[in-house]
């Protein structure tokens, strides 16, 4: 099947010369819809992509239909993958995105393989499958047409409340394969949302989209993700988070504190020190090891968490402990996310019994 929207018309007059380093392109294209944005378009070989065996991820394979993200995320870990294009990781990552236009006609040779084992496939684990460019190319509704069709149960996370136009295809599918959502929330003030992730919908939307999911019978994942130290760390902003997502009908919360992988460590140094400059002598201390935060920080902040995550009720549910996107416990991931990218689907509980609430209303470092 093909839409409109994948025609491929080299006379097209918006067509900008393409980019010889980028294997596949077609066209490079802007349109009136999206200033500012740049879609290349390309012929992808494959589909699936297979996680390495020794990555601590829940899953073994997933489906990236887009390269590049206008939700434009200062803190985006995947801002590194765009130097493989030559393109830079800040500007380029945001404004030029790669669309896989024969995407799903590629899925469903892979699928129809006798090879294939209707493994767990998750989307949003790179850049978001419901970003703005969703909205022209409609990739999604043949990606889950295609793994419910196949028996594949699949995951998908996202920032994006585009996914609210595909609901009814995603409970349709929920009746054959077990599908799991989640929604990404990290910033609730609206001065620090604009600043530090200017593309995405705002949260209060996000809680929109949750309850839109929840109605439609469908259980739904929240990350608390990325929490950033000094920032969005305090108790109150936190509870009042909790809370809020609790009552949107949440089924689980999963709370990541940020990474700053290479990448994006560079543009959210520059803008930490931009906006806020008193913070960098502690983020300095906080990320002394590299990407992941220093482990008395995690413990801190699971110490904060957990009681709330008991107050709302997101700790527990009928049967057990409540699950993230992909059916993993709630909580914040454990050491095993040191090869795990911020935003994606939880990895592990962490071991060892919740201790009290401290009574310091920040962390030490901070």
């Amino acid at each position: 099947m093909r839409w409109d929207a994948q025609r491929l018309d080299a006379e097209e007059p918006a067509t900008l010369p393409g980019m010889p380093s980028m294997r596949g392109l077609l066209r490079s294209v802007q349109v009136p819809e999206f200033p500012g944005l740049t879609f290349h378009e390309v012929r992808s070989k494959s589909a699936l992509n297979e996680v390495p065996g020794d990555s601590a991820v829940p899953f073994r394979w997933t489906i990236n239909p887009y390269r590049g993200c206008s939700h434009s995320c200062v803190y985006c870990f995947a801002r590194g993958t765009h130097q493989w294009l030559e393109l830079d990781t800040g500007k380029d990552f945001d404004t030029q995105v790669v669309v896989k236009t024969n995407l799903v006609d590629v899925l469903r040779r892979e699928l129809a393989r006798p090879s294939w084992r209707r493994e767990h496939v998750a989307l949003g684990t790179n850049t978001d499958p419901y970003q703005r460019a969703e909205g022209r190319y409609r990739l999604m509704p043949g990606v889950i047409g295609a793994l419910a069709a196949a028996g594949t149960p699949l995951s998908i996370l996202t920032k994006g409340t585009l996914l609210r136009r595909d609901l009814p295809l995603l409970a349709a599918a929920a009746r054959d394969v077990p599908i799991g959502l989640g929604v990404s929330l990290a910033v609730w003030d609206d001065d620090l949302h604009a600043s530090l992730e200017p593309g995405v919908p705002g949260p209060r939307a996000r809680l929109e989209l949750v309850r839109a999911i929840a109605d439609a019978g469908l259980s739904c994942g929240v990350f608390l993700a990325p929490v950033l130290p000094g920032l969005t760390d305090r108790l109150a902003d936190l509870d009042a988070a909790l809370g809020a997502i609790a009552e949107a009908g949440a089924t689980g919360v999963t709370v990541v504190p940020l990474h700053l992988r290479p990448g994006a460590r560079e543009w959210f140094s520059a803008w930490l020190a931009r906006e806020h400059p008193q913070l960098v002598p502690r983020y300095q201390q906080l990320y002394r090891r590299g990407a992941v935060v220093a482990p008395e920080y995690r413990t801190w902040l699971e110490q904060r968490v957990a009681p709330l995550l008991a107050r709302y009720g997101l700790d527990r549910q009928a049967g057990g402990a409540a699950r993230g996107a992909d059916g993993t416990p709630a909580g914040i991931p454990g050491d095993a996310d040191r090869a795990f990218p911020a935003g994606s689907l939880p990895a592990t509980r962490p071991r060892g019994r919740p201790v009290a609430e401290p009574a310091g209303e920040q962390l030490p470092l901070l």
